[in-house]
């Protein structure tokens, strides 16, 4: 079996479904891929769509854009940002921070 992961994306009103993004602090645009749902909808919302993607796929659709890195399972800045301020854990769809992972094939 071929392992997947859920990528958000928009959809533009004529149908077409684009990947969604996401920027570090340093301004470098990462994918963004997620290996649950429950982590994709505790993350983004309720509302945000999402399709399944092999991992190449997903490099391959990125690629064009230039984007280098995904991040897996990325949680929210806000959580982030509390994070360092409190310097302890807080509760969310990841306990421990996920390193960006390198599109090289």
């Amino acid at each position: 079996m071929t392992h997947t992961y859920l990528v958000p994306v928009r959809e533009s009103k004529s149908g077409t479904l684009s990947l969604r993004t996401g920027l570090l602090t340093n301004g470098e645009r990462v994918g963004l891929a997620f290996t649950s749902e429950a982590s994709l909808l505790m993350t983004l919302g309720p509302s945000q769509q999402w399709i399944q993607l092999a991992p190449g796929a997903l490099r391959a659709m990125l690629a064009p854009l230039g984007v280098t890195c995904v991040r897996v399972d990325p949680r929210p800045i806000a959580e982030l940002s509390a994070e360092s301020l409190a310097g302890e854990q807080l509760p969310g769809p990841v306990a421990a921070r996920r390193p960006a992972l390198p599109l090289a094939s």
